[in-house]
């Protein structure tokens, strides 16, 4: 690394690269068996906004003999310098090549990481196909929200942690740190004992044939101790369960420059084009004293003056009441601004209104999805267009004048009139804002998002097509004829990114050619506009033989084997069929506090009876 300081003066942003930030862990090598790389595959003012890496970050770090580090991506202007003075990747602890490392670990957050992802292992010096690599490799894991499917990167990771990791993560270290100690341990016999524990997955152990059409005609354990299907694991109690109060203190402008307060995990609505409401369940919600006893340690050690309540839903949080009143006894006083992203507009109230007029936010967010209430049936968001006017009159009452909304479009069993009716809501929420007999001095400004539907997997909707390409852009600009009023501003996702996003979403092995002639061809930061090709990706599965259709326009069959069926997440393919059919005819499923509907993930556990509106 003596190039290292050299190379800092010549690329953009070089903080992304030293480490020594206040809060890191630094551990004596002399003193650990066992080392960790845990590599987040974007730059680093992403990843160290990452609850979940800070969370698995901090749970390794507590074991004895274990030293876990941290390793971003670097920017094409530091990798260029990296490979010019053979400078492979690093870890910003210790400044020690990862490849040295036992455990290489990465977070998969999104589809478009992918190439990035493979281009760290590249970068490493490490082969990027699994079969490749030796017996003296580390052991590359992967996880997060990706490895629900993981079948695109499969062929590049030796195993996947299914679900939530800051107590599987531990467990599987201890196995490997036990069996290095006993000298049992080689790569071959750590993967087979690996894929015993619950929640991790073992690609090389399972079998996989194609049909000539290209579905799967079966997808087998090679050994009859590999269970046939992967369980999550899930943290049972939150209130108990490690949460990081000491974070690393950035010496770079960030993301997410605050407290991330993690409130419930899991969701009770069941959206059935949402892949965090099922993948997520069951509900486990944390204690407000509990909640309030972290974000005192997290200020102390930190001395952020922004929070932020994180969930998928935090008006759904059932003890927000009391941990609100709890943080704002000493909040107000230190002038912390307490922001509460994810609300939902039938769960807003007037005294939900009065504690966020106290903080500083002009605005607010809501995301009724669809346009009518036929489609808002059809995907189960159960909302309703007068929800949504009662909660923007109760922030214009409050004082807001800024509102933004949330849509998709191309979701199954839209029309044009569904896609007129995202104009018609938002011309009705101004609306709303003139009949007030008072109103805020800032005039009315509603913003009108739109992203386009993504299929994905363990949802009611991971058997429907994406709209094609031309669909999705024609209706993008259909919806923007109609929105004519001048208060309305209108913003739209590239369609051309969804449908890459599709494609591997529904992918299965067969991809991983494509992802390695993409990351050979030069290929990283697909989520960046800067480095989106959409035009090089259609030439890369081209030349590799692959019909993207194939994967984001087919519709699949109730009965097709699927690339994510050896992921068994709780929630049972036969509640998912039912929730489909549901859809074509417009009907509800009531929330899991109104209703269980016995989608099976009560079987993983988890306990909320501590909760009053729980029990």
């Amino acid at each position: 690394m003596n190039n290292l300081s050299t190379i800092l003066k010549s690329v953009s942003k070089p903080g992304r690269y030293t480490g020594g930030e206040y809060g890191q862990i630094i551990k004596d090598k002399e003193k650990v068996s066992l080392r960790v790389a845990f590599c987040f595959p974007d730059t680093y003012e992403i990843g160290m906004s990452n609850l979940g890496v800070r969370i698995l970050y901090g749970a390794i770090n507590q074991m004895e003999g274990v030293w876990c580090e941290r390793v971003y991506a670097p920017w094409p202007d530091m990798e260029d310098k990296m490979r010019e003075y053979n400078i492979p990747l690093f870890a910003l602890e210790s400044k020690d090549s990862v490849k040295d490392f036992d455990i290489i670990a990465t977070s998969l957050q999104y589809e478009l990481c992918y190439t990035t992802a493979v281009n760290m292992i590249d970068l490493a010096g490490l082969p990027i196909f699994a079969r490749e690599r030796g017996e003296d490799a580390p052991v590359l894991l992967a996880g997060g929200p990706c490895a629900y499917n993981a079948e695109p990167v499969a062929d590049f990771y030796d195993i996947f942690s299914i679900g939530e990791g800051e107590e599987a993560l531990p467990e599987l270290c201890a196995l490997m740190k036990k069996m290095k100690e006993d000298g049992t341990y080689t790569k071959t016999a750590f993967l087979r004992e690996a894929s015993h524990l619950k929640g991790f997955y073992v690609p090389s152990l399972y079998s996989v044939e194609y049909n000539e059409d290209g579905t799967i005609k079966s997808f087998e354990p090679k050994y009859e101790d590999v269970p046939k299907r992967v369980e999550k694991r899930i943290v049972a109690d939150l209130n108990t369960s490690y949460f990081p109060t000491k974070p690393v203190m950035p010496f770079i402008e960030t993301v997410h420059d605050r407290i991330m307060l993690e409130t419930f995990r899991g969701c009770i609505r069941g959206c059935r084009f949402c892949q965090a409401g099922m993948v997520f369940r069951p509900v486990r919600e944390k204690s407000a004293e509990v909640l309030n006893a972290q974000a005192k340690e997290i200020f102390k050690n930190s001395g952020y003056n922004e929070i932020s309540l994180t969930s998928l839903s935090i008006s759904d949080y059932s003890c927000l009441s009391d941990a609100t009143d709890l943080l704002l006894e000493w909040t107000n006083p230190a002038k912390i601004n307490l922001s509460l992203p994810s609300l939902r507009a039938d769960s807003f109230t007037k005294e939900l209104m009065e504690k966020i007029s106290t903080v500083r936010q002009s605005g607010l967010t809501f995301a009724p999805e669809a346009g009518t209430q036929r489609l808002r049936d059809a995907i189960n968001k159960n909302l309703y267009e007068s929800d949504l006017l009662n909660a923007v009159r109760l922030a214009f009452e409050g004082g807001k004048s800024l509102v933004k909304l949330y849509f998709m479009n191309g979701l199954p069993t839209e029309t044009y009139e569904d896609i007129e009716g995202i104009s018609v809501l938002a011309k009705h929420v101004v609306d709303e804002f003139y009949k007030m007999p008072v109103r805020p001095k800032k005039p009315v400004s509603v913003t009108v998002s739109v992203s386009c539907f993504v299929p994905k997997p363990h949802t009611p909707f991971q058997w429907e097509p994406q709209n094609t390409l031309d669909e999705l852009c024609e209706k993008q600009k259909f919806l923007g004829e109609k929105i004519t009023d001048r208060r309305v501003r209108y913003n739209w996702h590239e369609a051309k990114v969804s449908r890459l996003e599709a494609v591997f979403s529904k992918g299965n092995r067969r991809l991983s050619k494509a992802i390695a002639y993409a990351v050979e061809h030069g290929m990283r930061f697909d989520a960046w506009d800067e480095y989106f090709d959409y035009d090089k990706w259609m030439d890369v599965f081209d030349m590799c033989g692959i019909d993207p259709s194939f994967y984001a326009n087919r519709r699949m069959d109730y009965d097709e084997i699927l690339p994510w069926d050896v992921i068994d997440i709780g929630v049972s393919k036969k509640f998912l069929v039912s929730e489909s059919k549901k859809a074509y005819e417009s009907v509800t499923t009531p929330n899991c506090k109104e209703k269980c509907s016995g989608c099976g993930a009560n079987k993983l556990g988890g306990d909320v009876t501590w909760c009053p509106k729980m029990r």
